[in-house]
């Protein structure tokens, strides 16, 4: 069973920074993690759950317009981790944070960790 455990959200002041980091679970190894697109996703409340950025294995990544040049995402594929460093933070930027794995057309879900920015 994979899981995946997110943690490293808080509260943080406006233009501070936060290292979100997700941990996998129930892979075999870290070629199997590799092989796997992984992705941050947030919910705000009221509002549906948006995409912030993905990394591919081969270390692609794709980033929603409002975090480009804000937020950055890496993988270890070696110790099945996916981070997101985020910088210059905003209080849009408030929500909770999910880490998604994808792999033919299977996807897991974290729980979740809440960032909140407060202005």
């Amino acid at each position: 069973q994979v899981q995946l455990l997110e943690s490293g959200g808080g509260l943080v002041q406006a233009g501070g920074s936060l290292r979100l980091s997700c941990a996998a679970s129930g892979i075999a190894s870290g070629t199997i993690f590799s092989l796997a697109v992984m992705g941050w996703y947030r919910q705000a409340p009221g509002n549906q759950r948006e995409l912030v950025a993905t990394i591919a294995g081969d270390g692609s990544t794709n980033y929603a317009d409002s975090v480009k040049g804000r937020f950055t995402i890496s993988r270890d594929n070696a110790k099945k981790t996916v981070s997101l460093q985020m910088s210059s933070l905003k209080p849009e930027d408030t929500a909770v944070y999910y880490c998604r794995r994808g792999l033919y057309g299977t996807i897991y879900w974290g729980k979740g960790t809440p960032v909140t920015v407060s202005s």
